[in-house]
């Protein structure tokens, strides 16, 4: 894939044909003191993991990666570049995608497909003694070619099923594009831009959602996100409730 890769000068390239997991070896290099910027790829992952510990189907013709960034600030203002990926990967990904199919975010960091879960996003992190952050590595896999038929959440799809025919380098290109991008705006700016524009994609924004939290399970309506990243909620009895941690899910799905 390496030879086919067109990265601006801000990412330094890794690459594998099978590796255990490429957010495993990013946090490997990570300890290692390798610079910002630091971006592992492979064809197929063997130990992927998505949210919650879940097992990620990783064979070859989809997009793998983790990306190490050292991003100078806390784990809490860190944990908002969730929304900053799923930006990035909704404008790798619309543009294509034919005009019909639709493309959204929903909350906290999944990009849908008519729907249906194209890819997954996740953030570990490891603090200095200062609370600063010492690295943050962002996996990230796109399904291409292929997704997972029998799913624990949504169901997932992926860009072939959609129209779409994408090669990994491809992808990985746009996606370190668009990721640059914003987080230039982030890093001049802070999370407010980032946080409008995710809202121009979200799904659901005004309507009916219910929210599952680890004790409790709340209904309303989906009135936008707070500062901070949190889902706010207008409950049935009209008081708001911030939502930091969670699945939502909509009635109509």
């Amino acid at each position: 894939m390496g030879d086919r890769l067109d990265l601006p000068p801000f990412f330094s390239l890794t690459a594998f044909d099978e590796v255990d997991s490429t957010s495993i070896q990013a946090k490997r290099l990570a300890e290692e003191g390798v610079p910002s910027g630091q971006l592992v790829v492979a064809n197929s992952q063997n130990g992927g993991v998505g949210r919650r510990g879940r097992a990620w189907s990783s064979p070859a013709g989809n997009l793998y990666c983790s990306l190490m960034i050292r991003p100078n600030c806390s784990s809490h203002e860190a944990a908002k570049l969730s929304f900053l990926i799923a930006v990035a990967l909704y404008h790798a990904v619309r543009p294509l995608l034919p005009a019909d199919v639709s493309v959204n975010l929903k909350w906290p960091n999944d990009v849908l497909v008519d729907g249906k879960k194209i890819a997954g996003i996740l953030l570990e992190s490891k603090s200095k003694s200062d609370g600063n952050l010492e690295w943050l590595v962002i996996g990230t896999g796109v399904n291409l070619k292929h997704f997972p038929e029998v799913t624990e959440g949504l169901p997932a799809t992926s860009m072939l099923e959609n129209g779409a025919v994408v090669d990994p380098a491809d992808m990985l290109n746009r996606y370190a594009d668009q990721f640059l991008k914003y987080y230039m705006e982030w890093q001049q700016n802070g999370f407010a831009p980032i946080r409008d524009e995710w809202l121009n994609y979200a799904k659901g924004i005004g309507g009916p959602v219910v929210a599952r939290l680890p004790n409790a399970e709340l209904s309303g309506i989906f009135k936008g996100l707070s500062t901070d990243g949190a889902l706010i909620l207008q409950q049935n009895d009209e008081t708001i409730k911030e939502i930091s941690a969670g699945e939502v899910f909509f009635p109509e799905d």
